[in-house]
């Protein structure tokens, strides 16, 4: 049965931002778990070659951010932009020569990220400005009362494989299943904020790091287990939250693939499906 939810209730703010450059410091070098220097892309620009669907892990980055990196140059207006973009909402580029584009929302790191299709990103330059269609904070799913939805656009909700079975359990399908033990970077955070970083995805590092998550692909709907984000992001026993993975490959120790978090509660309000294709890849 399809979620009801509060949708009509809901309001549409345009919010205001612009692709920020990528940005290092003058020692340039960082460290991975084995204490390996290394000077890789990472945050910040216009990044190309990944997108919802690609897999997250594997690539010669640091703090993968697909496709636009988006923030305000004012501090409360780049939080607003923070906290009220959703995944799935749109973002129309408007100037330069993208103008004219549209692109949605993946998720949130230190800024908020934008999937387009190649050929439009490649024209998109750091400087152009963008608005956000920022709808979906508030989203209720009003037959799941105990279940907290945030950063969600409730179009998106409409076309992931979520549903409300007839025992009163929301069904969700998830690409992976995460312990909680993944979970790094992020932790004590607002969980309206950037994301959650999993360890345990160090591709082409050690055997000893790995914890099986090595497959994740940008966009795949996952369960972390044992964590609430209903109000902020923390460990307690017999809850769960679903997130999106929007960032990707991380050789910084304690860090990794990140996932939105969009969905949580506690473990007996969910029922959860394993389902290879519980990804964003072409629904956005």
């Amino acid at each position: 049965m399809a979620v009801r939810t509060n949708a009509d209730r809901l309001v549409t703010q345009i919010l205001a931002g612009e692709v920020w450059p990528a940005l290092a410091d003058r020692h340039g070098y960082r460290v991975d778990a084995d204490g390996t220097p290394f000077l890789l892309p990472g945050m910040g620009g216009v990044t190309l070659g990944v997108h919802p669907g690609d897999r997250a892990t594997g690539y010669e980055a640091d703090h993968l951010e697909p496709g636009l990196s988006v923030r305000h140059r004012d501090a409360g207006a780049n939080m607003a932009l923070q906290f009220l973009s959703c995944v799935g909402n749109t973002v129309t580029v408007r100037s330069g020569p993208a103008a004219g584009f549209t692109g949605k929302v993946i998720g949130q790191h230190a800024y908020v990220l934008v999937d387009l299709v190649e050929e439009e990103l490649a024209q998109v330059s750091t400087g152009d400005q963008v608005t956000v269609a920022a709808r979906g904070q508030g989203l209720k799913l009003l037959d799941h009362p105990d279940v907290v939805a945030k950063n969600l656009d409730p179009g998106l909700l409409d076309r992931l494989p979520v549903r409300t079975r007839a025992d009163g359990r929301l069904e969700v399908g998830v690409a992976a299943r995460v312990p909680a033990v993944a979970v790094g970077a992020g932790a004590g955070m607002v969980s309206e904020f950037a994301n959650t970083d999993l360890m345990g995805a160090y591709a082409g590092q050690g055997e000893d790091l790995s914890l099986g998550l090595e497959s994740l692909r940008i966009g795949d709907l996952v369960v972390l287990e044992d964590s609430d984000h209903r109000f902020g992001r923390g460990f307690r026993p017999g809850y769960l939250t679903i997130g999106v993975i929007s960032t990707g490959h991380c050789r910084l120790y304690g860090h990794g693939p990140g996932p939105s978090s969009i969905l949580s509660g506690p473990a007996e309000a969910f029922h959860i499906v394993d389902d290879p294709d519980a990804c964003l890849g072409g629904l956005l």
